[in-house]
């Protein structure tokens, strides 16, 4: 996968994440656990939603990508940390590390698609 394929692919992801506990909480929280904080949920939902615009409107250029993989290797390192920091203390549901293997994933393209542009500009 080229790097703004990827940083679309994990834009979109980004984005679809932030919007729906905005547009349905109920439903989210019926899949990821009961929240006591509305807030909190809603602040982190805006949060992916900046994060997964910008990394959809990257611009086709390798420091465009580049910045959208920051961002994107920012937020999948935050958000799987929080899932493996917090499941087992019992603050969040266990479904949350079904969402960890998201998040991993995302790590895991970013590492690979970074790999490949340090070999190509080594050749």
């Amino acid at each position: 996968m080229n790097g703004r394929t990827l940083a679309r692919a994990h834009g979109a992801f980004n984005l679809a994440s932030g919007l729906w506990p905005l547009l349905h909480l109920p439903s989210f929280e019926a899949v990821m656990g009961p929240k006591e904080d509305d807030w909190l949920v809603k602040a982190m939902a805006g949060l992916l939603v900046g994060a997964g615009l910008t990394q959809l409107l990257t611009p086709d250029s390798e420091d465009g990508v580049t910045q959208s993989g920051r961002i994107g290797v920012g937020v999948a390192a935050t958000l799987a940390a929080v899932d493996y920091v917090y499941v087992p203390r019992g603050r969040i549901s266990p479904v949350y590390l079904v969402d960890s293997l998201f998040h991993v994933g995302w790590l895991a393209a970013w590492t690979a698609h970074a790999r490949r542009a340090v070999a190509a500009r080594r050749s």
